[in-house]
């Protein structure tokens, strides 16, 4: 096995979990590069469901390495949260097990204040995040005004992060009618809690460096999907960080000639959770039925997801900007019984055929897809592994 970055070809739940946990079997390590605890994973192995938000997927698995890199903002509660329910369910997870990179930027409950004081104004279009700070952990990552792992390490620096960090936060609470935040308190709840995150803390880019070296095989677990890229995906509503492919290598400090190959994983149709154009979206009974059959429902806020058919566009897309080699099909089973299976190969646009969607905001909303209609098929696709059983 080469040394595998797997990303999400569409908005997201498109299935990563289970491929990456198929994969996580063969590698050596494996590595979050990016997103928060806004992005969630269910594994079942053995008929037990692990749910997983922050830890790499390949930490139920035993002899592994699993890593959470640069790229990603941590909520350090959330973390030790979730470090205890999966233990509790005979998880091995330890310092030998579980490496953090020590410039890994933290969630602090300041930034979920924010996050959700900001969904909460009214006359704003909601972006629909999840509230729980990710987009003002990496808004303080960029304005270099961040508390990092590295910082829970000396109490003068970490008295320090939190005087800059506060002086923009408490000014921005001051704008929006909110008490401002008490430093000795937000200190204390960090120094309670550095010991815990200090012990998994490591030179993550060095480690990676080194297992690359030794013959190690490296896998790259993204979160969401690239149509939620901050950068290529539908902007405003996107995540807040680099989704696609390349953030493997600035999101964990192993170069790009490290990653031999890029897996995107694709559902057999389209879903979105949260606002924001989606233009082969169904709002009748096939898209109901799409829901109920797929169960598309959120690991992580429990919301229902937006459902349509597949957009060829939109995938081709993706994988010319993630740079994808392969691409795994899942959910081809909830398509089973369809009398009608349509996908999108194009959109018309103020009456202009065009074969990607564009930049703007305001023309992705008038994109009209245009479809190809074939039949469908009654017999079960389930468990098909090849063209053959199809």
């Amino acid at each position: 096995m080469a040394n595998v970055v797997v990303v999400g070809a569409q908005w997201g739940d498109e299935g990563k979990g289970k491929i990456v946990d198929w994969l996580s079997e063969r590698a050596d390590v494996v590595v979050r590069f990016q997103g928060g605890h806004n992005a969630g994973h269910t594994l079942v192995i053995d008929q037990e469901i692990f749910k997983l938000h922050a830890l790499p997927s390949g930490v139920v698995r035993g002899g592994k390495l699993s890593i959470i890199g640069n790229g990603v903002v941590l909520d350090p509660w959330h973390l030790l949260n979730e470090i205890k329910t999966i233990r509790a369910q005979g998880v091995v997870i330890n310092a030998d097990t579980l490496k953090i990179a020590e410039n890994t930027p933290l969630i602090l409950p300041v930034h979920g204040e924010l996050d959700r004081a900001r969904e909460a104004q009214t006359g704003i279009a909601k972006i629909g995040t999840t509230g729980r700070g990710i987009g003002p952990a990496y808004e303080d990552k960029v304005g270099r005004r961040a508390v990092r792992v590295s910082d829970l390490a000396d109490k003068t620096t970490l008295s320090n992060r939190i005087d800059r960090l506060l002086q923009h936060h408490n000014t921005l609470r001051k704008g929006m009618d909110l008490e401002p935040i008490d430093k000795s308190s937000l200190l204390n709840k960090l120094l309670d809690v550095a010991p815990l995150i200090l012990q998994f803390a490591a030179p993550v880019w060095k480690i990676l460096n080194d297992k690359r070296k030794s013959g190690k095989r490296i896998l790259f677990e993204g979160a969401q999907g690239a149509l939620l890229d901050i950068d290529f995906g539908t902007y405003p509503f996107v995540t807040s960080s680099n989704v696609i492919a390349g953030q493997a290598a600035t999101g964990s400090g192993l170069g790009p000639g490290g990653i031999d190959f890029v897996l995107g994983i694709v559902k057999a149709y389209t879903t979105r959770v949260g606002e924001g154009p989606f233009p082969t979206e169904l709002d009748d009974d096939y898209g109901n039925k799409l829901g109920a059959r797929g169960h598309e429902f959120g690991t992580t806020t429990g919301r229902r997801r937006r459902c349509g058919w597949f957009d060829a566009v939109l995938v081709r897309q993706t994988c010319a900007t993630s740079g994808v080699d392969g691409i795994s099909l899942t959910k081809l089973d909830v398509l089973d019984g369809f009398e009608k299976v349509k996908i999108c190969i194009g959109y018309k646009l103020d009456g202009v055929l065009i074969d990607y969607l564009p930049t703007a905001a305001d023309q992705q909303t008038r994109c009209e897809p245009i479809f190809e209609e074939m039949d469908g098929w009654t017999e079960t696709t389930e468990g098909a592994r090849s063209w053959a059983e199809l």
